[in-house]
């Protein structure tokens, strides 16, 4: 699978330690930025991601910043993308067999690195549930 990774300064250790182990399991990681831990701006990164993420149909994204809630938003402002804060697997499985998530958000100040591996293969491997749950995206979808 192809996985857009995306960070601000705050998130850029814990993307560089998920695009490892993404790599690891086999996954095509592109990374949209930054490249450092110079202070820039979760905004910029979180549309970063979203747009190249449904630029490339079958695609998922992970947006981190602090706390991921900045990035989420940011990212959530792109049509089509449906960002989701994480903080363990059940909100990794809940964000994609309910919400039809597309973007994994973390925030690295939140959440240590092997909560957010196990959250980032719980995400990877889980699928929308549909049924009463489709009624609810196709209504995000129209906002």
């Amino acid at each position: 699978m192809k996985v857009i990774f995306g960070s601000d300064h705050a998130g850029f250790s814990l993307k560089e330690t998920l695009k490892v182990r993404l790599g690891e399991w086999g996954h095509e990681v592109v990374d949209v930025g930054t490249h450092s831990t110079e202070s820039t701006d979760y905004p910029d990164w979180g549309v970063k991601v979203a747009e190249a993420m449904l630029a490339s149909p079958g695609s998922v994204g992970v947006a981190i910043c602090g706390s991921g809630i900045g990035i989420s938003i940011a990212a959530n402002k792109v049509h089509g993308a449906r960002a989701a804060v994480v903080h363990d697997e059940t909100s990794a499985r809940l964000a994609r067999n309910h919400n039809n998530a597309n973007i994994i958000c973390f925030g690295e100040r939140l959440i240590g690195p092997l909560v957010a591996e196990k959250s980032l293969e719980t995400f990877l491997t889980a699928t929308f549930d549909g049924g009463r749950h489709q009624r609810r995206v196709d209504k995000l979808d129209q906002l």
